[in-house]
């Protein structure tokens, strides 16, 4: 009813978003050809294993993930993904990778009411060769400055997560009330990495209006570029220096914006150089972005 309920606020928002102007329309490359992967909601490329692609379901499926290659096609034997043991998808949202290790945001708060988001990190598997994740750890989390469950101000939903300098870090998905999409948004940074206590997510910057609210995110190859995704009511893509200092990079980073339509419900992005970017929607479509 959610996602309904804003792709009906979207349409009626097009003549609010076409007076900013449309960039593009964006046009189907490829599709996911695995079945398993029924509402794909993050994808990071691999630092490790080239044309691989990690991807995950949505909340509902179990705690898994799946390699994909750039036509769509699985780059892993098994259709059954690579499970993670002693790990639950209550609402996983997005995936970041850092060149060791993938971050998997069980972060997804509707409701704004969860006291249990975490973030699941595990060495990169062997797409080629591991059915079970192995060395999977879990970092239970919450944000600073959230005192109310749910808060009056529903702030603290988060579908986009990516690595920098060796941090974690997350921008917020708001709503104006229990349904309709905000266009600000928080980004918060992960300092600590307990597995036996709670870690705060601290906030350092924020953004006043991004035009839609964002469902992804991901750094290029040279640390150099942040890229949100931002969906209902303007799909965009938002480019942010990195090189902000106090990592201001949402409201002092010169941002960018390339506004464009035909991605449907769109939900995960990622770099695949520094110049093309890969979007995808929930229901497995793979779109090319290029700057």
């Amino acid at each position: 009813m959610i996602r309904r309920s804003v792709l009906l606020l979207s349409c009626l928002l097009i003549p609010f978003a076409a007076a900013a102007g449309w960039q593009a329309t964006l046009k189907v490359f490829a599709k996911v050809s695995n079945t398993q992967i029924e509402e794909m909601s993050g994808i990071v490329m691999s630092r490790r294993y080239p044309d691989t692609y990690w991807v995950h379901n949505d909340s509902g499926d179990e705690a898994r993930i799946f390699a994909i290659r750039q036509d769509g096609s699985a780059a892993s034997p098994s259709t059954e993904g690579i499970r993670f043991p002693s790990a639950r998808n209550i609402d996983w949202e997005d995936i970041a990778a850092d060149g060791k290790s993938l971050f998997i945001a069980d972060l997804g708060n509707n409701n704004n009411a969860r006291k249990n988001l975490s973030i699941y990190v595990v060495p990169e598997p062997n797409p080629s060769r591991d059915k079970v994740a192995s060395g999977v750890v879990r970092l239970p989390v919450r944000y600073e400055d959230q005192t109310e469950f749910p808060p009056t101000a529903r702030n603290f939903d988060c579908e986009a997560i990516f690595t920098l300098r060796g941090k974690l870090f997350a921008i917020t998905k708001h709503r104006l009330n229990a349904l309709f999409p905000a266009t600000h948004a928080n980004l918060y940074r992960l300092d600590t990495r307990w597995t036996d206590k709670v870690n705060n997510l601290k906030k350092v910057d924020s953004a006043t209006d991004l035009g839609g609210w964002v469902t992804a995110a991901d750094v290029s190859p040279d640390g150099k570029t942040l890229a949100v995704l931002t969906h209902a009511p303007i799909q965009s893509v938002w480019l942010f220096s990195t090189a902000a200092e106090g990592d201001k990079f949402l409201s002092k980073g010169k941002g960018k914006q390339i506004i464009f339509r035909g991605l449907g419900q769109c939900e995960a992005i990622c770099w695949i150089d520094a110049k093309t970017l890969i979007a995808t929607n929930e229901q497995g479509e793979l779109f090319k972005i290029h700057l």
